[in-house]
């Protein structure tokens, strides 16, 4: 059979779906122990004689990786081809600010733009709802959008469309924060096709272990992915950490050493820049876990 080029759109381990050029999602088994496709792959695969299942056969050339540490310290690949990280927090489950940090880390190591979306935005008499809102003042003065939103009472759907249009993006946060609930309010018919997807892995209906790549009538494509507790990059070039803290990038020009990592050394921009209150302290807090974290999974970092 000849061989077809496809996108993955879910992806339950060894077993995947693949959209193919006409846009119909088909069961596919993956070729090979060492072939590890995710969601959001461009891949090669080819029809199985007599079954409506294919055989994912390569793995086309990836523009970037969203990834983290496994156990083992390894990395793992959780979604590629992504342009777009939306950070989803809300007033309840308490936010982690520092997990918001992270996950736009992770996008400015692998190249693609990061916006934080505050959802439950209609819970007024949340007592974290205010600080919540003034924390995030924080991204707003260092350049990252941030869009308030409630999936409940759809305030705010509309400039959430508009930052999604040309973008394939992936919705990451905490459990709970309401990412399904968003992309319900973007999609009505997103339930029927999680519907198809766990109908197809052979889950249960509501199983929150794969991800999911989803059109948008507005334009672009979404990827849900499964909430989670804690979160840390494990790509990035090594010495290159501050890449991750875009506001370090005027301050850093002023170190007296080229190669500062912005910690303990003398005559350092950033930690003056801290002092000045030019970079909040919190955020450099953030860096210093960061970068405590990656000593950690690689000794001599």
């Amino acid at each position: 059979m000849s061989r077809q080029q496809g996108i993955i759109v879910a992806n339950f381990g060894r077993q995947v779906l693949v959209e193919n050029s006409n846009g119909a999602s088909i069961p596919c088994i993956i070729s090979g122990r060492k072939l590890r496709p995710v969601t959001g792959d461009r891949v090669m695969w080819e029809p199985l004689d007599g079954k409506n299942k294919g055989l994912v056969c390569e793995i086309m050339e990836r523009d970037n990786e969203l990834t983290r540490p496994d156990r083992r310290g390894r990395t793992d690949v959780l979604a590629a081809n992504v342009s777009q990280v939306m950070v989803v927090c809300a007033p309840r489950p308490a936010p982690d600010l520092f997990l918001i940090d992270r996950y736009l880390a992770a996008a400015a190591f692998m190249g693609a733009s990061a916006s934080v979306v505050l959802n439950k935005s209609d819970l007024e008499e949340e007592p974290g709802l205010a600080p919540l809102r003034e924390a995030l003042l924080e991204y707003t003065r260092i350049g990252y959008p941030v869009i308030h939103t409630s999936a409940k009472s759809r305030d705010g759907l509309e400039p959430l469309r508009k930052q999604l249009i040309g973008h394939t993006s992936i919705l990451v946060g905490q459990s709970g924060v309401g990412k399904s609930s968003i992309l319900n309010a973007l999609l009505p018919e997103a339930d029927i096709l999680t519907g198809e997807l766990s109908e197809a892995s052979g889950e249960g209906r509501h199983t929150t272990t794969a991800s999911r790549l989803y059109h948008l009538d507005s334009g672009g494509e979404l990827i849900d992915s499964p909430g989670v507790r804690d979160y840390a990059p494990a790509a990035f070039e090594e010495n290159d950490l501050t890449k991750g803290f875009i506001e370090f990038a005027a301050p850093a020009g002023s170190c007296k050493f080229a190669n500062c990592r912005h910690l303990h050394e003398p005559r350092c921009g950033v930690t003056q820049a801290v002092k000045d209150g030019v970079i909040c302290a919190r955020r450099y807090e953030s860096y210093k876990r960061l970068t405590r974290l990656m000593e950690q999974l690689r000794p001599g970092y």
